[in-house]
């Protein structure tokens, strides 16, 4: 068994839409938890305009009843409370077919998806483009991670994260458990555990705004609670650290992924690398350390998995960069649409999300059930296999 959705929407669309296929009966939701999710992902020192218009919540309209998923495909809705201004140019319906009505965008940005797509798909007007590839869309794969979220902590797994570094200030390294990380996190403008780091990046993010420019950073993720053998070494495409690094890098932005130490393993010797393998009566087999961040032969091993991501710096700057028109082929510096400073306290919550489906779904495929129950018996068998070896 396995879980998947797709999205639809566009980021001046009057909502956000996705559909969950496989996810098994009675899974308890909490829907206020589902949307404190979602508001996480609005907030940051850094954001933009966007976010005080939207005050993102999701609606479940099929999939559950009175609180508990059914087994049907669960069909989520974010609206966009932008939509308002946007009524006509975004309009399902034709309109009166000149640029100015429907705001026609024919000059591409650099760093965005607009003049790639536009030649893709054969567009002359590269709102087209802009309006889906925009990084709106992570919003209702926040909500589809939320609920995956929601299915692992039935498990005892939990979620955690925090950036690590935006431009040039690095948070100082810290080795805390999820709750503890989660707590502090939560309490900071730009989701780092240090105060003192915390007034440093908010003064380097406001000098960066000041200039007209952008700035990217680092985030983590961190995992706890799994179990040993997710994932497989038996197919490329089943190897888990390798479709986590795949999700981390499909979002808007991202340009980099490491597990564990990641690069680093590429500087140091063999014996600063490999975690050795230790036993303990009661405990089982374990790490002595986690440089490979939870990760052997493309399975988790039962220590605590660890992602990093790389976001660039946003490419819509109020310090415009030079491109060229479509029509005219002329150069010119190209458009400032509404945007941030700084994303990436952001880019972390969405980061925790996509890592959660990507287990949800390894999980589902190792333990699946078409219900809770049957899922649980499963695991529980495995686990009692595991402690017998």
């Amino acid at each position: 068994m396995s879980i998947r959705y797709l999205t639809a929407g566009e980021t001046h669309g009057p909502q956000l839409t996705a559909i969950i296929e496989g996810l098994p009966s009675n899974l308890t939701l909490d829907f206020e938890a589902l949307n404190f999710q979602l508001q996480r992902r609005q907030k940051g020192h850094g954001r933009g305009r966007r976010m005080q218009i939207e005050k993102d919540t999701a609606r479940i309209v099929g999939g559950v009843r009175h609180g508990v998923t059914t087994g049907a495909p669960v069909a989520i809705v974010v609206e966009n409370k932008d939509w308002a201004s946007w009524d006509q140019i975004m309009n399902v319906e034709p309109i009166e077919d000149n640029d100015e009505a429907k705001r026609r965008v024919h000059r591409p940005r650099p760093g965005h998806a607009d003049l790639n797509g536009g030649l893709k798909y054969n567009l002359k007007d590269l709102r087209n483009v802009l309006e889906r590839s925009s990084a709106r869309e992570t919003a209702v794969r926040v909500a589809c991670g939320a609920i995956a979220r929601q299915f692992l902590e039935a498990f005892g797994v939990k979620i955690g994260g925090q950036v690590i570094r935006i431009g040039e200030i690095e948070a100082p390294a810290n080795q805390l458990s999820v709750d503890e990380l989660n707590e502090r996190t939560e309490a900071s403008s730009v989701r780092v555990v240090d105060p003192e780091t915390e007034q440093k990046m908010e003064a380097y993010i406001d000098q960066i705004k000041k200039e007209g420019d952008s700035v990217g950073g680092v985030v983590e993720c961190v995992v706890e609670g799994l179990p040993v053998g997710l994932g497989s070494y038996v197919q490329y495409d089943r190897k888990l650290d390798g479709r986590i690094a795949q999700a981390v890098m499909s979002i808007n932005a991202f340009k980099g992924v490491e597990i564990g130490i990641g690069f680093e393993a590429g500087v140091l010797r063999g014996s600063q690398v490999h975690d050795e393998i230790m036993h303990e009566n009661g405990r089982g087999f374990y790490r002595a350390s986690n440089r490979l961040g939870g990760f052997e032969g493309g399975m988790t091993n039962g220590m605590p998995v660890v992602v990093r991501g790389v976001m660039k710096p946003i490419p819509t700057l109020y310090k415009p960069l030079r491109s060229v028109d479509i029509d005219t082929k002329e150069p010119f510096t190209a458009q400032v649409e509404r945007s941030d400073a700084c994303a990436v306290p952001a880019a972390s919550v969405v980061m925790e999300h996509v890592v959660a489906w990507e287990i949800a779904k390894a999980f589902l495929e190792k333990f699946g059930g078409d219900s809770m129950d049957e899922i649980r018996a499963n695991y529980n068998n495995y686990l009692a296999q595991v402690e017998k070896y």
